[in-house]
């Protein structure tokens, strides 16, 4: 989609060609179904390894507006690695508050549902560290790391939302 609509001139022959580059091509942008994308896996520390799980994502982009919808399903061969993790964008965010994307994580354990949130860096091309709340302590958030929450085969953490990128 452009971001400039055409600029017509005065006694211009107007052709099917333009008026499905202007109009037709414009609207099919905003309807046409969600991308599908391959989101990279990363880790502030060792790289984390999916094994046996998956990794998956979807988004729709409007102008600079991206929709996007990531699920990591864990398996039984998958391993965090160490540090923070993330997932990878599938574009790069604005360059000054681009937003904060919501999350989720179901597991099989005692605490089987946690929300979170993954605050936005700036002109990043991943959700930084994502954040889950402490099932333990009121108001206590904690990052998603080789540590926690504790994920089983199954287990599935989501992160979707609306953001704001650099193009």
């Amino acid at each position: 989609m452009t971001f400039a609509p055409r600029n017509w001139a005065a006694g211009e022959v107007v052709t099917a060609a333009l008026l499905n580059q202007e109009i037709r091509d414009q609207l099919n942008s905003i309807l046409d179904p969600w991308t599908t994308y391959t989101p990279s896996w990363t880790s502030s520390g060792t790289a984390p390894v999916i094994g046996n799980g998956s990794v998956a994502g979807r988004y729709m982009k409007v102008g600079r507006t991206v929709h996007v919808f990531v699920a990591l399903t864990w398996g039984s061969t998958t391993t965090p690695g160490s540090g923070n993790l993330s997932l990878g964008l599938p574009a790069a965010a604005a360059s000054a508050l681009p937003g904060v994307l919501s999350a989720t994580c179901t597991t099989t354990g005692t605490v089987n549902f946690l929300t979170g949130a993954a605050p936005l860096g700036n002109s990043t091309t991943t959700t930084g560290t994502v954040w889950f709340a402490s099932p333990g302590t009121i108001g206590d958030w904690n990052a998603w790391a080789a540590g926690g929450p504790t994920l089983a085969a199954g287990d599935t953490v989501r992160v979707y939302g609306t953001y704001q990128s650099a193009t």
